[in-house]
């Protein structure tokens, strides 16, 4: 999985992915981040990548021409990859999307910044508009960082054992429910124990208490997803 990231800070990105799982899944190849940096396409030699918006009003707008060369850059003249701008009018992110995500072999992720982006150039070269939730941020290197994780854990061999992102949360094997509460060593602690079942060896039974804990777990924290 390659990621395409047009970002006017692509140190941000850089430190981002150099640690941890993902840090570790870019070091071995498992997935690559190309951070573009918007400001080698600037306008003029000062660098200007943003100006006052038509029809006034507070703050600055990211201009198009230096947004579209800059994917242009990787678009070649070729078929794009699926690009994605992180806005919070966009689509909400979920697991389900991020698995349809992870199906592409690569994805080009458009961060904004100041008030937004030149309608026109989202317009010619958007396919999707995504959210990581109801709030606005400075900008959209957080929520290309989250989308990444969220996405780039999928793909095979990034978390080692293919088992460790089944029966999440969200996930079909839970039929979108919240996942079972886990417990390891000690067994006791602050005499607070691990229920017995857990403790008995016997397989089914405990894959029966984690399904009746992944429901009510859901019941009481999250009834919308019922």
């Amino acid at each position: 999985m390659t990621f395409h990231v047009l970002t006017l800070f692509p140190e941000m990105i850089a430190q981002m992915v150099s640690h941890s799982i993902l840090g570790r899944a870019v070091s071995s190849g498992l997935v690559c981040v190309n951070a573009v940096n918007i400001r080698d396409y600037a306008v003029n030699k000062y660098g200007q990548v943003d100006d006052a918006p038509y029809g006034g009003g507070a703050g600055m707008v990211m201009m198009a021409p230096p947004v579209y060369d800059a994917w242009a850059s990787i678009a070649d003249g070729k078929k794009a990859p699926r690009t994605i701008y992180l806005s919070p009018q966009g689509r909400v992110l979920t697991q389900v999307l991020a698995q349809e995500l992870a199906q592409e072999s690569a994805l080009i992720l458009l961060c904004g910044h100041y008030e937004g982006i030149d309608e026109r150039v989202i317009d010619e070269i958007v396919t999707d508009e995504i959210s990581i939730g109801d709030y606005v941020l400075t900008g959209g290197e957080p929520a290309a960082l989250v989308l990444m994780d969220a996405v780039g854990r999928l793909v095979p061999g990034v978390l080692g054992k293919e088992a460790s992102h089944q029966n999440e949360s969200f996930g079909a094997e839970l039929d979108g429910c919240l996942e079972y509460p886990h417990y390891t060593r000690p067994a006791d602690f602050r005499g607070r124990t691990v229920p017995d079942v857990l403790l008995s060896g016997h397989h089914g039974n405990i894959a029966e208490w984690r399904r009746r804990q992944s429901v009510e777990r859901t019941q009481r924290k999250r009834p919308d997803l019922l």
